[in-house]
């Protein structure tokens, strides 16, 4: 799962964040109990001298220092038992003042040796979802809000059902394939049709949801993908051999707007190495087009339509435009 370096940056920022905050907490909640019970103070700094005392028994090599080291650890468990007492009565967690991280997997550091724990990993998905959130609107868009009510009901010839119908089968695709992602039978999808038919929406669910799950995403418009590989090839544009890298190695790029961009040699050598570096790396793709397949032949490359045609699940979108029945509903 390869987030971006930002992302993980941003993470561990965050991270640290949190276990500073923690470690304040713990020093308010300790002074506040302190004062509020003396004799648990005492009770603290008496287990600190013991505790000091166990290892100086330990290591008196002139004595035999069994009966020794027997009686403190006695005064310890003493002490810890009356330290358990005055909590409880005072209805709180009879740990609650022991320095625990907030994960005892990797005790906040985020890395459990060279694998990154689970709670750094939760946090490198919420940063990756906000940042997709400029991109997208995350904010409403997801599965359980898509409605099939824009779409008509009534039977179409050509379909050979009607649109509400052939939509719910697309939304059932890309649902399955966000929900199962990695494990689905379908790797990459090509979302086609005309504007306002909820392509870009359901492109939304998919990268809330694929995030969700821990892997990295990357959105972002043909035009601009195109003009980084631009950037990155004639040494132009600060990051641009960043950005380039990450669309050629997340776990799924959402490539939106296909065709829009200027026709051109470049952008044809572009969209070649980016599709067929996906495909031989097994990285997981999703374009949408205004375009069908039968423009994407005549558009681009034979090798590049090839590729389209050979390595992605189609999906149609049809219907009428949601904006203009939004807007005529008001």
């Amino acid at each position: 799962m390869a987030y971006t370096s930002e992302v993980i940056k941003q993470a561990t920022a965050q991270l640290e964040r949190r276990r500073a905050l923690h470690q304040m907490e713990q020093h308010r909640l300790r002074a506040q109990l302190y004062d509020q019970i003396p004799e648990l103070h005492q009770i603290d700094r008496q287990l600190r001298t013991t505790m000091l005392s166990l290892a100086a028994a330990a290591f008196d090599y002139g004595t035999d220092p069994t009966e020794r080291v027997a009686q403190l650890r006695e005064r310890n468990q003493q002490l810890q038992q009356r330290r358990r007492q005055l909590l409880i009565e005072a209805e709180h967690d009879p740990d609650c003042l022991d320095d625990k991280p907030m994960c005892p997997d990797c005790e906040d550091r985020g890395w459990i040796g060279a694998n990154m724990c689970h709670c750094l990993r939760e946090l490198c998905a919420a940063e990756q979802i906000a940042s997709l959130s400029s991109l997208l609107d995350l904010g409403e868009q997801s599965f359980e809000t898509f409605s099939l009510d824009w779409y008509s009901s009534e039977y179409d010839g050509t379909l050979g059902m009607s649109p509400r119908e052939n939509m719910s089968l697309v939304f059932r695709m890309c649902q399955n394939y966000a929900q199962k992602f990695g494990k689905f039978m379908v790797q990459n999808l090509f979302l086609t049709g005309q504007p306002g038919l909820g392509k870009t929406f359901l492109s939304a669910c998919i990268a809330r949801v694929v995030s969700e799950h821990g892997f990295s995403v990357v959105y972002d418009t043909a035009v601009h993908i195109f003009s980084q590989f631009e950037d990155e090839k004639f040494g132009r544009g600060e990051g641009a051999d960043v950005a380039v890298q990450r669309y050629l190695t997340c776990d799924l790029l959402i490539l939106d707007d296909l065709g829009s961009e200027l026709a051109s040699q470049m952008t044809q050598s572009s969209l070649y190495t980016l599709i067929n570096t996906r495909l031989m790396g097994d990285k997981h793709t999703v374009i949408s087009s205004n375009l069908s397949m039968e423009d994407i032949r005549r558009r681009y490359q034979p090798m590049i339509a090839s590729r389209l045609e050979g390595e992605y699940r189609e999906l149609t979108f049809v219907g009428q435009d949601i904006r203009v029945l939004r807007k005529n509903q008001r």
